[in-house]
């Protein structure tokens, strides 16, 4: 007979918890590394992010009639980059003519020599 396993959790919600908290400390701590270098604070962007697994740290949790189980964690590298802007510019409208593909000019030509 086959087991049923049970379905894994995407995430939990004290996990997100847990992240979302340490992802605003990073950025507290960028701030402030922003202020004591002379950087404008509320010009700064995060330019690059990356998570990294991290080695996992082993340790033991002791169980009933004297066994030892495996307690491992999974820690994690966090990479951000933050960069100064000067102002966010706005995109230039272009008048010119997209192309169309022959496809679609073929077609055009086609409806207009049809009607």
């Amino acid at each position: 007979r086959a087991r049923r396993r049970k379905p894994e959790p995407e995430l939990d919600w004290e996990e997100a918890v847990v992240s979302t908290q340490s992802t605003g400390d990073l950025l507290k701590n960028a701030e402030s590394n922003a202020e004591v270098k002379g950087l404008e604070v509320d010009s700064l962007v995060v330019e690059y992010i990356q998570v990294n697994r991290a080695p996992q740290m082993r340790r033991r949790t002791y169980r009933a009639h004297g066994r030892i189980n495996p307690f491992m964690c999974s820690p994690c590298h966090i990479e951000m980059i933050l960069t100064e802007t000067e102002s966010i510019v706005a995109k230039e409208d272009d008048d010119a003519p997209k192309k169309k593909s022959k496809k679609k000019e073929a077609r055009a030509r086609a409806r207009l020599g049809a009607e």
